[in-house]
């Protein structure tokens, strides 16, 4: 196995097919999400723009094997901050919030391409790498010196990063890990009666009455975006319904940021293209009431961002879209219906199961490394003190003029 670390997209354009073939089928994997995601995302925030030695770096580590064939991905890039040095960090993190961060990986090839990796990784900090060839196309590795690898909810059922956490230990990295948020999803069945019957009894009886009234009457429609040239106007409606939603309610909303729409705007007709999007308007009575964005891939639908209409909430617009969405996702034959990060209490009664994930820092060996990462846990051990007397200050008085 040869490691070589890609720098550009203009590098890892030729390895597109081979990206995606990697990906199996999972959209924020892919190259297109990535890749698409790099455009809006890899350059300094404000306060660094002025600073390029500071600058984000793409640091995609690919492995090769004795045939030159691509058989391992770390999608990864460089992000400095002073309290960390350099971090690589997956792409498509931060306010995408891409899920499922992990390795790509030829199947049966895991253990060897892990191994490949954490050398690969080791080396990087020691003055070397694992590309060594001079004569090899990609003899001019940019071989990333890093301060810590910082990757936000990996599940802990990930064995590819796993493997990987485990081979930097026993390398002499130290590999400190925190609770982050559940990933929700529903394992669908073969019919949709059967689904329902997965529901509590008042759940169930809610789900059919409101589907009754809305769906069997005619008063409502879900409508698939399917076209190319249907894409551009349901944007709209999913970026005005959803930012209404949360300004209602005091939040600035998702779209808010400029570079979050600008990325969606781009990406979505690529992924629908490609077959991995999957995009619906719920009308109630004609009107949209509620929009939703999936994506599609390997027999999952993912619930990625959806909109709803707040003058609609006391027709449940939300709920309805959801129960129609399931519904024909059963009848379409996907095998889940996944609700990603976040431990929302929806999320339970709609019978979707939690997987836990960790948020994961690995600490390179270097002094300057360390020591930045024992200030960072000495900041968060302070900072839950603070937190926890703070409550304390506040329960006494209310205990006080209870007595």
């Amino acid at each position: 196995m040869r490691v070589y670390c890609l720098g550009s997209l203009s590098e890892l354009e030729p390895y597109r097919e081979a990206w995606e073939r990697l990906a199996a089928g999972m959209p924020m994997h892919g190259w297109t999400w990535c890749s698409t995601w790099w455009r809006h995302y890899g350059t300094a925030d404000n306060s660094l723009e002025a600073d390029a030695l500071h600058a984000p770096r793409l640091n995609v580590l690919a492995v090769f094997d004795e045939t030159d064939t691509l058989v391992g991905l770390a999608p990864w890039y460089r992000r400095w901050s002073a309290t960390t040095g350099w971090a690589l960090a997956s792409l498509g993190d931060g306010e995408v919030c891409s899920d499922y961060p992990t390795l790509l990986i030829q199947p049966g090839l895991e253990e060897s391409v892990v191994v490949s990796l954490a050398e690969y990784l080791r080396g990087c900090n020691q003055g070397g790498s694992m590309a060594s060839d001079d004569e090899h196309p990609r003899s001019q590795d940019h071989a990333p010196c890093w301060d810590l690898i910082d990757l936000d909810s990996v599940p802990d059922a990930d064995p590819r990063m796993s493997l990987l956490f485990d081979e930097l230990g026993r390398l002499g990295h130290q590999v400190h890990r925190r609770p982050g948020p559940g990933l929700w999803r529903v394992e669908l069945p073969d019919a949709w009666d059967d689904y329902l019957a997965r529901l509590s009894k008042g759940h169930r009886k809610r789900m059919r009455r409101l589907l009754r009234e809305w769906d069997d009457s005619g008063r409502a429609h879900l409508c698939c975006i399917d076209r190319l040239r249907q894409l551009p106007k349901a944007m709209d409606i999913l970026v005005d319904l959803h930012q209404r939603r949360w300004n209602s309610v005091g939040e600035p909303g998702c779209f808010s940021s400029p570079r979050f729409e600008a990325f969606h705007r781009e990406v979505a007709p690529q992924l629908l293209s490609e077959g991995h999007l999957r995009m619906s308007l719920l009308l109630m009575d004609g009107r949209p009431a509620a929009a939703e964005y999936y994506l599609s891939g390997a027999g999952v639908l993912y619930s990625y961002q959806v909109g709803v209409d707040p003058e609609r909430q006391a027709d449940q617009a939300g709920r309805l879209a959801m129960a129609m969405i399931l519904r024909r996702a059963v009848e379409q034959g996907y095998r889940a219906f996944d609700l990603l990060r976040g431990d929302e209490p929806y999320k339970h009664h709609w019978r979707a199961e939690r997987q836990p994930t960790h948020h994961v820092r690995v600490v390179a060996r270097r002094a300057s490394a360390r020591l930045r990462h024992q200030a960072w846990l000495a900041g968060r051990t302070l900072k839950r003190w603070a937190t926890r007397r703070s409550a304390e200050e506040t329960a006494e008085p209310a205990a006080a003029g209870g007595s």
